[in-house]
């Protein structure tokens, strides 16, 4: 571990009362938590051989599956047959795979009906269709094999001002024509499937792109009824850091957007694949999941428990705590309970022999107004457990969170002047909520 700032880095924000880097008592802590690093993993099969181990020094009861949340075919507006998706990305290395095509208006009896009838540039515009929700069916249980590769049905609620959400594990869907604004859309979503009515009562949801459409879900419209169901927050799309999207046109962060309205999602990186190459381009979005059964029933509870980060490299580790004197550490995801005091998160970040000795740079972020506040960093080198300790204070937002960023590349889309986000991510934990 490394202390202090790299040359190179943009500078900090003067020092606050919530602003602080301080490691004392640490130690402790850290060799309770060490365990010997093992070699990258090398398993049978067509998984790529570079990535890092998939267990955590950490954290125990779980091991590290890599996914794909987020992806599209001919059945919406991608170039691939959907036949040949879920291949493409076990190939690839990828343990979790979802198809999730776009839902706009051919959710209705005549959908099929239409589709057959109008050339094919109508199948981007009309979207997802009942004939094509089966299919997507039908290619995930015939690619789904527990323990070695889940294959996940999802679509993609897409409204075109509004922006995007995806649904994943739901019987039904619903497009923009049936559920246009989000009020409705949240109500379907909260509906338990019935005879009459259909509903996504069996589904969890996130948030896409956001802030990619200008309406941003009715500035991320809070339903408490919803906050344990929709799960996630994309950060990391394709190959874009989604922190300051909107900054430069005077929006808030969609990060702080988002949880100070009050939802609770986790964060991901998805590819949003609309090629025939699912799975294989590097640079793009992916998600670790931490899932105590490599099945469809593990996923989706790895996902409601919001044990999950964004990367968009594959084959990385990440896992991270946060630790309260005489508590035990909470993994990201979870509440704290904490009023006010002292905590330390400690990260475990690998990937392979060529990451060993990496410069790079953990930041912790906070509720900051239009964006968020970087209350610590701490520069380290990849290897050991990096462990930083701040004070936090409820009375300044709930939510906390971890940033990885590399100090020699910058971020594409950059926010404020000096703010350390303007480095390029890395990778993201899933936050933590101040409970008290």
């Amino acid at each position: 571990m490394c202390d202090g700032h790299h040359h190179g880095t943009p500078p900090h924000r003067p020092l606050t009362r919530r602003t602080a880097l301080a490691t004392a008592g640490t130690g402790l802590l850290l060799a309770g938590l060490t365990s010997p690093e093992t070699a990258a993993a090398r398993a049978p099969g067509s998984r790529p051989a570079t990535g890092a181990a998939r267990s955590s020094r950490i954290t125990a009861g779980r091991t590290l599956v890599h996914a794909d949340l987020h992806n599209h075919t001919l059945l919406s507006d991608g170039d691939g047959d959907p036949a040949l998706a879920f291949d493409s990305m076990r190939s690839a290395g990828l343990d979790v795979a979802a198809l999730t095509d776009h839902a706009t208006m051919s959710d209705n009896a005549l959908g099929d009906l239409i589709k057959d009838a109008m050339p094919q540039d109508y199948h981007q515009v009309g979207g997802l269709t009942p004939q094509g929700w089966d299919r997507t069916a039908a290619y995930a249980d015939a690619a789904d094999v527990d323990g070695a590769f889940t294959a996940v049905r999802g679509f993609e609620w897409s409204h075109p001002l509004l922006g995007h959400m995806n649904v994943w594990f739901s019987e039904h869907y619903t497009d923009v024509v049936q559920s246009g604004l989000m009020a409705p859309f949240l109500e379907w979503l909260r509906r338990e499937p019935g005879l009459v009515l259909d509903g996504g009562g069996d589904g969890i949801a996130g948030f896409n792109h956001p802030g990619r459409e200008p309406g941003r879900f009715e500035e991320f419209r809070f339903d408490p009824r919803l906050r344990d169901r929709v799960v996630s927050l994309e950060m990391f799309n394709r190959t874009d850091d989604y922190l300051f999207e909107g900054y430069a046109d005077g929006r808030s962060s969609p990060l702080s957007a988002c949880l100070d309205a009050g939802w609770r999602t986790g964060i991901t990186g998805v590819t949003d694949e609309h090629g025939t190459d699912w799975g294989h381009p590097e640079g793009k979005g992916r998600t670790g999941l931490w899932v105590a059964e490599h099945t469809r029933a593990g996923v989706k509870a790895a996902m409601r428990d919001r044990r999950f980060f964004a990367t968009r490299t594959s084959g990385l580790r990440v896992d991270a705590v946060a630790a309260v004197q005489g508590r035990r550490p909470a993994p990201m995801g979870s509440a704290l309970p904490l009023r006010r005091g002292d905590v330390t998160f400690v990260l475990d970040l690998a990937r392979d022999d060529s990451w060993r000795g990496r410069m790079l740079s953990v930041q912790v972020l906070r509720p900051g107004g239009r964006v968020p506040e970087v209350v610590a960093t701490r520069d380290f080198r990849v290897g050991g457990l990096v462990a930083v300790t701040v004070p936090l204070d409820v009375a300044d937002g709930d939510w906390v969170l971890l940033r990885v960023a590399d100090p020699h590349a910058r971020n594409e889309t950059p926010g404020p002047d000096g703010h350390p986000g303007n480095l390029r991510g890395i990778a993201y934990t899933s936050p933590w909520w101040l409970t008290p």
